[in-house]
């Protein structure tokens, strides 16, 4: 039977932190579902939302953080059984911190023991991958599908380019950097990687076809000659930290499309940038007078689950933080210095103390 209270981790009232509190365990409602989360991960967009929260006032304070969780399914509301069945292993995205459930369940975030996901954008998780590998994916897959098939409007697999065009990714040992990276060469393009050198290794395993130091001052230069000034695709998956001038300097001189993950301005004209937020599948801009992309969300998931069954993702490494999630704000303030990189953190909730 599913508790009525559960541990998770609050934003404080001052924000930037977290602390551990005892809440109520929210309610699926319709064409949702509840999940007992068995790993969360830890992506830059979970410490930033508790920044957020520093200001008087903010939507942020009081909720429970976290993005990114695999679990098992423990309840179905109404419409969710067309879907989803209790008792299957799913990862989920979950906007935590700013919840579209904000005023009704607060308490619905992805670091704690139980929370509330749409079920038409699970994942299927697959036996033979673990909790920890799937916790990664959510955040990451859905931002990778939505720069190279709803900003760039991209062909999606099964559909490829009709040759190998190429497409720069530039970050691409972030979380979501190895997604594109794969995403982009299931479409059949020719990619163009950056990253510091410890890290590639790992890009060449899961498809990179070139790869560079990001840091090193001829790189665009060389990326520019190798595509003969033609290059017309790009992914930021950093948006900041001069990536701007970097891709300036490798792509064509007009007619370039460029995915980002932050608000950020283009350096040159012939250059069209193009914002992709996940939380987008989530709730509606159109509310607000804005465009839905709500209606991509289940279309991804699809894509997601067919290349996840037939075991074509490659995953990050992992590292599994000691004491789950206890050790939140420790983690947080590495990943803020720059201490991540071509690795996944992930919280084991059962680890995590004094839970009931």
């Amino acid at each position: 039977m599913t508790p009525v209270k559960q541990t998770a981790a609050v934003i404080l009232e001052t924000g930037h932190w977290v602390e551990l509190r005892q809440v109520d365990v929210p309610k699926p409602g319709e064409n949702e579902v509840l999940i007992k989360v068995n790993v969360a991960a830890l992506n830059p967009i979970d410490w930033k939302m508790a920044e957020w929260a520093a200001p008087p006032g903010s939507i942020q304070q009081g909720k429970v953080i976290g993005t990114d969780v695999a679990g098992i399914v423990e309840e179905l509301g109404s419409g969710a059984e067309k879907l989803r069945k209790v008792g299957e292993r799913v990862a989920a995205l979950i906007f935590g911190g700013a919840s579209i459930r904000t005023g009704t369940q607060p308490t619905n975030g992805g670091y704690a023991q139980y929370v509330v996901a749409k079920a038409d954008i699970c994942l299927q998780i697959p036996a033979e991958v673990s909790d920890e590998d799937a916790a990664q994916l959510p955040l990451a897959v859905f931002t990778a599908c939505q720069t190279l098939y709803q900003s760039l409007k991209l062909p999606a697999p099964p559909k490829i380019v009709s040759e190998q065009t190429p497409i720069l990714i530039y970050g691409a040992s972030s979380a979501v950097g190895i997604f594109n990276v794969q995403f982009a060469k299931f479409s059949g393009f020719k990619v163009y990687a950056t990253s510091s050198p410890k890290n590639f290794p790992l890009l060449k395993r899961i498809g990179a076809d070139e790869v560079f130091d990001y840091n090193d001052a001829d790189a665009s230069k060389k990326i520019k000659e190798l595509t003969s000034g033609k290059l017309l695709y790009a992914v930021d998956a950093i948006s900041g930290h001069g990536s701007a001038e970097f891709i300036a300097d490798a792509v064509a001189d007009t007619g370039v499309r460029v995915a980002i993950v932050l608000e950020i301005q283009p350096t040159r004209e012939g250059i069209t940038f193009i914002h992709s937020l996940a939380y987008d599948l989530l709730t509606d801009r159109a509310q607000n007078g804005g465009k839905s992309y709500i209606a991509g969300g289940p279309g991804y998931a699809n894509i997601a689950n067919s290349l996840l069954a037939a075991g074509k993702i490659q995953f990050a490494p992992t590292r599994v933080a000691k004491g789950g999630l206890s050790s939140a704000n420790e983690e947080w303030k590495n990943m803020k210095a720059g201490g991540v990189s071509g690795q996944k953190i992930v919280f084991r909730i059962a680890e995590t103390p004094g839970l009931a």
